[in-house]
């Protein structure tokens, strides 16, 4: 499959897609969108890849919008700008987790994905940027890594569901400094606020994303990562009294799997494990 703006890569099942516009700070784009949506419907799909990673080409991870799309859209106004998104695929990726509509908007559907997604930050992420990264299962970023919301500073507001996003990540408080401000913020306080996973030195970061990435795809079911993927997003949406009762049905039926059997004889055996995600 070839694309223009991103790059696609699958190595010992780590798939990677990279925003390739470096030159931009690899600033959104509608092109950007669908094949980032194209690479992720790919990987959903194929057998080999355990575990996603998603980062920028160069020093930015994403810079936002581009900017001249930007000013297009203010040419035209809401009118083109609706006319425009409608040529945007939306819904859940084929053959993925069954999730409420809420996580099958256009910008929203990446839960929907049945492998675990790693937002390798790498560089400056701002508005759409950082929106896209809180729909990521994880964030990692590099310790040269700047965030900003960006939207107040040009005249907008909360999209594509960061009002609620964010707040689940980092609180209220912490969700209305950053979109009021849009001040930019490093990557020891965004670890700080919860708004990234983890932080580790420019010098070697992506070598640290993949050693975690590595273990997901080796010594983990892929059978677990997506029912538990699925239960989280779901539970989001529910009261604790369903999400008991999912859990509780889910691990019936995970007894009756390939991957129990296997975690068992693994682990008696001492050996590797060979999971089939089945």
């Amino acid at each position: 499959m070839a694309f223009e703006e991103i790059l696609y890569d699958i190595e010992d099942g780590i798939a990677t897609i990279t925003l390739n516009r470096p030159d931009k700070l690899n600033a959104w784009t509608r092109v950007m969108e669908r094949e980032v949506r194209m690479a992720l419907e790919e990987a959903s799909g194929d057998d080999a890849v355990r575990v996603i990673v998603l980062t920028g080409a160069g020093r930015g991870y994403c810079a936002g919008a581009d900017m001249s799309s930007l000013n297009k859209t203010a040419l035209k106004g809401a009118e083109g700008r609706n006319a425009e998104l409608e040529t945007i695929p939306v819904g859940p990726v084929a053959g993925g987790l069954d999730l409420p509509k809420d996580f099958a908007r256009r910008n929203t559907y990446y839960p929907t994905v049945p492998k675990p997604i790693i937002a390798a930050i790498n560089g400056p992420c701002a508005g759409i940027g950082l929106v896209l990264t809180l729909y990521a299962d994880m964030r990692f970023a590099s310790d040269a890594a700047m965030f900003t919301t960006a939207f107040s500073r040009r005249g907008l507001v909360a999209e594509h569901g960061i009002s609620w996003m964010l707040p689940q990540l980092v609180g209220p408080a912490n969700a209305l400094d950053l979109l009021m401000s849009a001040r930019k913020v490093r990557a020891d306080e965004a670890l700080q606020m919860g708004l990234v996973n983890k932080v580790f030195p420019a010098a070697t970061f992506m070598d640290d994303v993949r050693a975690y990435a590595t273990e997901l795809a080796t010594l983990v079911s892929p059978r677990s990562m997506r029912v538990m993927k699925q239960q989280i997003y779901a539970a989001m949406l529910q009261d604790l009294d369903t999400a008991v009762e999912v859990g509780d049905h889910e691990m019936t039926l995970s007894f009756d799997s390939e991957d129990f059997k296997e975690g068992v004889d693994h682990f008696i055996e001492k050996r590797a494990p060979a999971f089939t995600g089945r």
